[in-house]
């Protein structure tokens, strides 16, 4: 099984400019990318075997995971359309 990382850019690349200009305009958008990210960091190295824990630990980081790109993934769409407009 291929393990893949899950950062933004390579999740929705359509919305490269919209992300730029969310971490650079909104520090709200900026605090959740970065700790988006260094989930991602993490739940890698555990699917990667770099460090250990219960199985029970990852599948509660990977909805931590899931809940901040749910909302980043919003705020983008928010953005999106406003420019739209």
């Amino acid at each position: 099984m291929t393990l893949e990382k899950h950062d933004l850019l390579h999740e929705i690349p359509e919305s490269r400019e919209a992300i730029h200009a969310l971490k650079t305009g909104s520090e709200h958008f900026a605090r959740l990318f970065d700790e988006y990210h260094e989930l991602d960091h993490e739940i890698h190295r555990i699917e990667t075997g770099v460090e250990s824990t219960s199985d029970e630990y990852l599948e509660t980081r990977k909805k931590a995971r899931l809940n901040l790109k749910d909302q980043l993934y919003a705020m983008i769409r928010e953005y999106e359309a406003a420019m739209a407009s």
